[in-house]
C-alpha cells in the first residue's frame, strides 16, 4: 500500500493546519477541514454562551470536528474525501451511514448539527458559498464552472449535471479560500444524520450524539422531540414542535407550512408537500421558537437574507433530511436548504453524502 505521509504533511503545510489527512481502517486517506469548537453566540447574533450542539458528544465537549473537504465517493464499501472525483450518488440514508461508519471509529455521516454549525458560521461571517446549482455553473455567477463528470439527456437536451469535487472556484468553498469545505451549495444533495420528522413531529438525536455511530433507525429509542422551551422529551409527548400546513392540502402541489405544537392540516395521502424559503419560515402566532431550532438551522435565527435557500417537509410518516441542493436547484440551493420530504429509502442520481470524523468517540 502507498505511503500517504507526504500527502498529510503537504496538505497541513499548505493550509496552515486547517486541513488535514485522516486515514481509515484500511490506511486510505481523506482530506478533512478542522472546525474548532464554537459557542452558539459565535454563530448566532445574541445567541447564548452555550457550546453549540455539534461539539457535544455523549455529554462530553469535543475541541473540534473534522468535516470532509469534499463530497464523498465510495471505494470498497467506504467513503472518501478527495478532489476531482465524481460524487457517490444513488445511495439511501442507511447506505450512506454505513459507508461512513465502515471507515472505523469516529467516522460518521455528517450530522445535521455539524452542517448547521458550518451554515451558521458562513452567514455570520458573510461568506455564503456559491456552487454548481445551475447545470455545471452557479446561477448567480454563471461564469463560475466546475469540471463536468456527469451529463444526461433531459427530453432531448444534453445537460451538465455533477461536477468533479472541488473543481469549482474558491467561491464554492465555505470560507472563500482554498482551505475551505467545498460544494455545500449544489452539485448533489447530502444526507445528514440526527434529524427527522415522524408524522410531522420534529425529532433529533440530542447534541451531536448521532456522530457516535448510534442507531438512527425507525424504531431507535434515541430520537427525542422538542418542546417550546427547548427541552427534549419522548416522541409523542403533548405539545412538541411540529411542521404543519396552513390549510389542509391536496394533490401534488407545494404548500406553505409553519412551526406548530398541534397538527390540524395533515393531508390524506403523501402527494402534498410543504415548501418555503428558509428566511420566510415562521412559527404560528404565540409560539416562541427555542434556540435549539435556530442552532440546528431548522428555523431562521434572524429576519435577514438567506440567499433564497429552500426548506421542504411532509408531515406523514418518517422523513429524513438532506441539505445543500443539487445541480438544478438554482437559487433554492444553499447552506440553509433542507429537503425533508422523502423516506430513508429514497435515492437518486443527485443525492449523495459527506462523512465527518471526531477522534476519541
Amino acid at each position: 500500500m502507498a505511503n500517504y505521509d507526504d500527502l498529510k504533511i503537504a496538505v497541513e503545510a499548505l493550509t496552515g493546519g486547517t486541513n488535514s489527512v485522516i486515514f481509515d481502517v484500511d490506511g486510505y486517506p481523506s482530506i478533512v477541514v478542522k472546525f474548532d469548537k464554537k459557542q452558539i453566540a459565535d454563530l448566532i447574533t445574541d445567541g447564548s454562551a452555550s457550546t453549540h450542539p455539534a461539539f457535544i458528544v455523549n455529554g462530553v465537549e469535543v475541541p473540534a470536528i473534522y468535516i470532509s473537504k469534499y463530497q464523498n465517493f465510495v471505494m470498497n464499501g467506504k467513503a472518501y474525501s478527495l478532489p476531482f472525483k465524481d460524487s457517490a450518488t444513488s445511495v439511501n440514508f442507511d447506505q450512506a451511514k454505513q459507508y461512513c461508519e465502515a471507515k472505523g471509529a469516529g467516522h460518521h455521516l455528517t450530522t445535521n448539527a455539524e452542517w448547521a454549525a458550518i451554515a451558521l458560521w458562513c452567514r455570520k461571517n458573510n461568506c455564503m458559498p456559491r456552487g454548481n446549482n445551475s447545470y455545471g455553473k452557479d446561477t448567480s455567477a454563471p461564469w463560475e464552472k466546475g469540471i463536468v463528470t456527469y451529463r444526461y439527456d433531459d427530453n432531448g437536451t444534453l445537460r451538465d449535471g455533477r461536477v468533479a469535487t472541488g473543481s469549482g472556484p474558491v467561491s464554492w468553498s465555505h470560507d472563500g479560500t482554498p482551505a475551505g469545505i467545498w460544494d455545500l451549495n449544489g452539485n448533489v444533495y447530502e444526507w445528514v444524520g440526527g434529524y427527522r420528522t415522524l408524522d410531522g413531529e420534529i425529532q433529533i438525536i440530542p447534541d451531536n450524539n448521532a456522530a457516535a455511530q448510534v442507531d438512527q433507525g425507525l424504531n431507535s429509542t434515541l430520537w427525542k422531540a422538542i418542546l417550546e422551551n427547548g427541552s427534549l422529551v419522548d416522541p409523542g409527548t403533548a405539545d412538541t414542535l411540529k411542521w404543519d400546513f396552513l390549510t389542509k392540502p391536496s394533490g401534488s402541489t407545494e404548500n406553505t407550512f409553519r412551526l406548530v405544537k398541534n397538527i390540524v392540516n395533515r393531508p390524506d395521502d403523501d402527494s402534498p408537500y410543504g415548501g418555503t424559503s428558509f428566511a420566510a419560515l415562521a412559527a404560528i402566532e404565540g409560539l416562541t421558537v427555542p434556540e435549539i431550532l435556530k442552532a440546528l438551522a431548522l428555523m431562521p435565527a434572524d429576519s435577514g437574507d438567506h440567499g433564497n435557500d429552500r426548506i421542504y417537509m411532509r408531515n406523514r410518516g418518517e422523513r429524513l433530511g438532506y441539505r445543500g441542493g443539487n445541480w438544478g436547484s438554482a437559487s433554492y440551493a444553499g447552506v440553509f436548504s433542507l429537503y425533508g420530504y422523502y423516506a430513508r429509502s429514497h435515492s437518486g442520481r443527485s443525492l449523495g453524502f459527506r462523512s465527518a470524523f471526531i477522534p476519541g468517540i
